[in-house]
């Protein structure tokens, strides 16, 4: 088989971390995020095509593991992806992932794919999309929680929005320190600060990503002027929310998928009829984004299932063109649908 031809049948293409890291060097990490948050926007504008369910999730005293699934009829996705922030201590990941999209028609796999490293790109891209359609024009963001989601963040903010300077806070100065070295040379200016308050000065979008699991206070209502723009990245289950719910109630709130992010958001602090406007609604002309330079607002941002879909649909559509998968043997396929038994005899 030839480097750029798609394996079939039984053999699955697979792009493992290796090849994942590959074809983000190859591509460009902020061509990425730009290509992914366009795939996104195209299938937000089809949203009545998928089958939507919140993600299904079991929860522990120390996380959550997760299986997000949906379909456009022709193609199905679903990612696996936990979230245990007590990870980092153990020299582990807080958030892992893989996912898989399947053929509709016959039900076989047709890309596996590694998605802790894609989770964080289709992140970000989500964030800067849903800026791009409500946050005011600015070129400041304060990033809060410089983690391992922080520069996909800046950087995504920096290609689809025109960001240029990005005010950094974390309470462990080791991953300001991180953030910063890491975006070094990648045209931004880069401000390490020393509190919320201070990295919030000048900012027209203000991203607060902190993995806690609890329901924590990074922003109060007095450190948020009028004008400004919050992407709320952090708070993504129960009990575990970033903001105070008095900056709630005077905000004009955007979401992805009203069931899922009213258990798992900011707006689990609100009452289960507050009103929220669904981010792909505004894509589409159906309702109103930023109505006022004054106005307030946040994309209670969650994650779900069709942004996953939409960024393996474009891992999908690169195979062929960068040669960066694998083949998995995956699929029982024997000549005779009828004879898996003879199958395994043959194998001897």
């Amino acid at each position: 088989m030839t480097p750029n031809t798609l394996p079939t049948r039984n053999l699955v293409p697979f792009v493992s971390v290796d090849k994942m890291m590959k074809l983000v060097l190859h591509l460009g990490v902020e061509r990425m995020m730009q290509d992914i948050a366009a795939e996104v926007e195209a299938d937000f504008l089809r949203w009545p095509q998928f089958d939507k369910t919140p993600r299904i999730a079991s929860h522990s005293d120390v996380g959550v593991i997760e299986l997000m699934p949906t379909s456009d009829g022709e193609t199905y996705g679903f990612k696996y992806v936990n979230g245990h922030p007590a990870n980092m201590k153990k020299g582990l990941q807080t958030v892992t992932a893989f996912g898989l999209l399947a053929d509709v028609a016959t039900g076989y796999p047709v890309l596996l794919s590694e998605m802790t490293i894609l989770t964080a790109l289709r992140t970000a891209a989500t964030s800067a999309l849903a800026a791009k359609w409500v946050a005011p024009e600015t070129t400041t963001m304060a990033l809060i929680g410089n983690g391992a989601q922080a520069e996909f963040q800046a950087l995504a903010f920096k290609a689809i929005c025109g960001i240029r300077e990005v005010r950094l806070y974390d309470v462990d100065p080791a991953a300001t320190a991180k953030c910063r070295a890491n975006l070094a040379g990648r045209g931004l200016t880069v401000i390490p600060c020393q509190s919320p308050e201070e990295a919030i000065l000048g900012a027209g979008i203000i991203t607060t990503v902190t993995a806690d699991k609890t329901n924590a206070t990074i922003l109060t209502d007095n450190m948020v002027g009028a004008g400004v723009h919050i992407n709320g990245v952090g708070g993504d289950c129960p009990g575990k929310t970033e903001l105070h719910r008095d900056i709630l109630l005077r905000a004009a709130i955007f979401v992805e998928y009203p069931p899922q992010t009213r258990v798992e958001g900011e707006i689990q602090q609100l009452a289960p009829d507050h009103p929220v406007t669904e981010l792909w609604q505004v894509m589409a002309g159906t309702a109103a984004g930023r109505t006022s330079a004054d106005q307030v607002t946040l994309f209670d941002s969650v994650g779900f299932a069709i942004e996953d879909f939409s960024a393996l649909r474009y891992i999908r559509g690169k195979l062929s063109e960068t040669g960066l998968f694998d083949e998995l043997d995956m699929i029982a396929d024997p000549d005779d649908p009828r004879d898996l038994f003879g199958m395994i005899l043959r194998a001897a």
